[in-house]
């Protein structure tokens, strides 16, 4: 898998309806999982949320968002972030560390619900990352 980057959009509780429609926009696969999937969150209320959608466009875009936990703030405008992922450890270790300097750990980069290694940060510009390093994936 190569390294790649994309928008990753937040929403307010509408994260499958949005999804949805730019899957009937662009086309392709879109894959949901909700915060009840993963169990990722303590409250009730947030269990259909999406904690993560991925759309992935016949035309090789990637566009994947999620909602915002009741518990962050939600400000239309900034509920976008740039994401980076991949298998390559060192690689997205490397940015992750460029990256940060001068900016601020909002999660670190450590194990996830999911399996992989994810942090997010803003940079000293402003601008939020997500990076996600692929876990080990189970042979079959």
């Amino acid at each position: 898998m190569t390294t790649r980057l994309n928008p990753y959009l937040g929403f307010r509780d509408n994260a499958r309806q949005a999804m949805e429609f730019y899957q009937s926009v662009f086309g392709g696969e879109l894959t949901l999982s909700s915060f009840g999937d993963f169990h990722a969150s303590e409250d009730p209320a947030e269990a259909d949320k999406i904690m993560h959608g991925q759309l992935e466009t016949p035309s090789g875009y990637t566009i994947m968002g999620a909602d915002t936990p009741n518990q962050m703030p939600y400000n239309p405008g900034d509920n976008y972030s740039v994401s980076l992922s991949g298998d390559d450890e060192g690689e997205l270790r490397g940015y992750w560390d460029k990256l940060v300097d001068g900016g601020t750990v909002t999660v670190p980069l450590e194990k996830a619900p999911w399996g992989d290694t994810f942090g997010m940060l803003t940079d000293k510009f402003g601008v939020a990352w997500l990076v996600n390093i692929a876990g080990e994936q189970p042979a079959g």
